[in-house]
């Protein structure tokens, strides 16, 4: 039976994706940071649900010992774990910036790292790495994100070029708006900043009261899940694969239009 290892499944994508592999006959092991999430996953059927904090690297691997005792391989590792830190680049305190990098870079290189060790000697596996439009485009007020999801693409681009002629494959999912507390999370971490000493001080206002524009085409966390299976089921998966009309849209803007014009449309969004 195939198996995965999935990063941050509290909520959201990660634990959609787990149940959606599960009733799929994959044989899933969760992860989540706090405990009371692990003992939640163990509720809902995930017996060999485990902690595991990606900036904690020794959980990392302690998480791949344990699998390799039970399983003896890890055919697919999803690097799924991330959070947005939201505000403008001159707003937001470079330490946030670090602390985004500890969780949405350093924490997925180092479990990159690790399981690639094990793929490596086994001789075969997929690692899918969590990345998003915002690695493709940037939008205002979302520069700290986009800079460590910019920075997933250029590890992971990389990583492909030095895994040529082997069977061991890094995907890259690029997401676009999905339905999950992400957003929710996002705008929470405006209560960070020091909101009386900040240039962009209203529109973060507007935000935390609901005022920001509505997200267009938002699909189900279920759009990413049934990604995920195919990746699993293809023995050789693209490098990359698309999840939603926005990523679509952006990613084709991209390619075609010059740096101004898609200024323009992205300062529309």
């Amino acid at each position: 039976m195939t198996n995965i290892v999935i990063t941050g499944c509290s909520t959201g994508i990660g634990l959609e994706t787990a149940l959606y592999l599960k009733e799929r006959m994959i044989k899933v092991y969760p992860t989540a940071r706090k405990e009371e999430d692990v003992q939640k996953l163990k509720e809902l059927g995930f017996k060999n649900a485990m902690y595991l904090d990606v900036t904690n690297y020794e959980s990392i691997a302690n998480v791949i010992e344990k699998v390799l005792e039970l399983e003896g391989k890890i055919d697919v590792w999803f690097n799924n774990a991330g959070y947005g830190q939201m505000g403008a680049v001159e707003d937001v305190p470079t330490e946030f910036l670090k602390e985004q990098f500890e969780t949405n870079v350093f924490g997925l290189h180092e479990a990159t790292r690790q399981v690639l060790k094990v793929m490596r000697k086994q001789g075969y596996g997929k690692i899918i790495q969590h990345s998003s439009v915002l690695g493709i485009v940037a939008l205002p007020f979302r520069g700290i994100y986009n800079s460590s999801k910019y920075a997933i693409e250029g590890l992971t681009d990389t990583l492909r070029l030095e895994l040529q002629n082997t069977e061991i494959y890094p995907v890259l999912l690029n997401t676009g708006p999905i339905e999950s507390d992400f957003r929710k999370n996002a705008i929470k971490t405006l209560d960070k900043l020091d909101l009386e000493n900040v240039y962009h001080k209203q529109k973060y206002l507007d935000a935390k009261a609901g005022k920001s524009k509505k997200v267009p085409f938002s699909l189900p966390a279920s759009a990413v899940a049934s990604k995920v299976h195919q990746i699993i089921l293809t023995p050789k998966p693209q490098p990359r694969y698309y999840i939603t009309k926005a990523t679509y849209l952006l990613g084709y803007a991209k390619r075609v239009l010059s740096t101004s014009l898609l200024d323009k449309l992205l300062l529309k969004i």
